[in-house]
């Protein structure tokens, strides 16, 4: 009797340590689900965790009614697509190369029911296609990440800047800003920058420089600063440390990336005719289609083509100062005799029409009436600080100079 209640009891004790083992297991498990935090994950602002996302890039050729076509939108929804498109997206604009995505309903059908188009790293258009189409237009937040940079040069800025493994652009805008300050064709081994400046980015993906916030340039042992100033809403320009701009009235050139291949001179043999001639313009070389822009404040006084000059631009500057732009592939919609146009405002495009060998445009520049090099020019200032500016200026740029004072980066 004794051998079977001691049999039962140890029983009694196996069923208990069990049900405990069980109970614990439950609860480890139970604690597993429930203290996992399961990220949501959105695409575009849209949840995606209930649907299938398809990444793509659009191939040569290929047009947006078959793209949709390939994921199962039928022909009378891509053309309610096209005509909902109206006004916010031209629907033949979509480029080989281009990113987008498509976000597909996760079931037997997995028929689209959102189309996503990026145009460039920060603009897209989105098709809706749930219930009623809709067609809108949507931007990546873009992150700006300030950073300060510095170098010695040895032989060319955009030497001692790629050194630095940092973007090529730093050495564009710096030459930017102090095209009127210093001769980069004439700076010394043992002239120095730092700049400071912002670095943009998407998904945390890397997109290109931003504005240059602040910068010192140590050229002939003198130091040139500069740093960036909004007067105005959405524009803003550099001025130097005691609130005078870097800019003068009138732009270096009318381009923003390009070559000079043929200065203002007063006997060249023409490329074209062969004649020995006065050459009264600056030619800039530059890929057809890149913008060409006025190089200051005025009104358009021509826009039209001749058999010499093409498609053409002239622009009244002032009683003293005229500009023309010449050999345009096209000038731009809207320019037209009489429009004023602002400084750096696009005005046409590169091409090689008129007596052109290749695409560039020929910059010609007249002083109370005559023709002269604007090179040689003794050009006036661009405007100052306004004084209602001034104190809120000095604020700014004594905080920036702090920046670049500072010996840490």
């Amino acid at each position: 009797m004794k051998k079977w209640s001691g049999i039962l009891l140890m029983g009694v004790a196996l069923l208990f340590i069990l049900s405990t083992i069980d109970t614990v297991n439950k609860e480890e498990i139970t604690n597993d689900v429930t203290t996992e935090n399961i990220e949501p994950q959105y695409e575009y602002g849209i949840l995606v965790d209930s649907f299938i996302v398809i990444k793509g890039i659009v191939k040569q050729g290929q047009t947006l009614g078959e793209i949709l076509y390939e994921n199962h939108i039928n022909h009378p929804e891509i053309a309610e697509i096209v005509r909902k498109s109206k006004g916010v997206f031209d629907v033949r604009r979509v480029n080989a190369g281009k990113e987008y995505t498509v976000i597909c309903a996760d079931d037997s059908t997995e028929k689209a029911v959102y189309f996503i188009y990026q145009e460039n790293p920060t603009d897209y258009v989105v098709m809706d296609l749930t219930k009623e189409i809709d067609v809108y237009r949507g931007k990546k937040e873009v992150i700006i990440k300030l950073k300060v940079s510095s170098g010695e040069i040895s032989s060319s800025l955009s030497e001692a800047v790629e050194e630095l493994g940092i973007s090529p652009r730093v050495s564009i805008k710096l030459s930017e800003i102090y095209a009127w300050t210093i001769d980069f064709f004439k700076i010394q081994k043992g002239d120095a920058f730092k700049v400071y400046y912002e670095n943009k980015y998407i998904d945390d993906e890397y997109i290109g420089v931003g504005r240059i916030l602040a910068s010192e340039f140590t050229h002939k042992n003198q130091n040139f600063y500069a740093f960036y100033y909004e007067e105005n809403e959405n524009f803003g320009e550099h001025f130097d440390e005691k609130g005078r701009t870097l800019r003068k009235a009138f732009l270096k050139a009318p381009l923003d990336f390009y070559r000079i291949s043929s200065r203002y001179s007063t006997n060249r043999k023409h490329p074209v005719t062969g004649r020995w001639k006065g050459h009264y313009g600056t030619d800039y070389a530059a890929p057809k289609g890149t913008p060409i822009m006025t190089t200051a404040n005025g009104t358009v006084v021509a826009a039209s083509y001749t058999k010499n000059n093409g498609n053409f631009v002239k622009v009244k500057h002032t009683g003293v100062y005229t500009t023309q732009y010449l050999h345009m592939s096209k000038i731009k919609p809207g320019i037209r005799k009489g429009v004023y146009v602002k400084q750096g405002a696009t005005i046409g495009y590169v091409g090689s029409t008129g007596l052109a060998t290749g695409p560039h445009v020929c910059y010609r520049f007249w002083k109370n009436g005559k023709q002269v090099d604007p090179y040689k020019q003794d050009l006036p200032p661009g405007d100052p600080i306004k004084k209602e500016n001034q104190a809120d200026y000095m604020i700014v740029k004594d905080s920036l100079m702090q920046i670049l004072l500072n010996k840490e980066e």
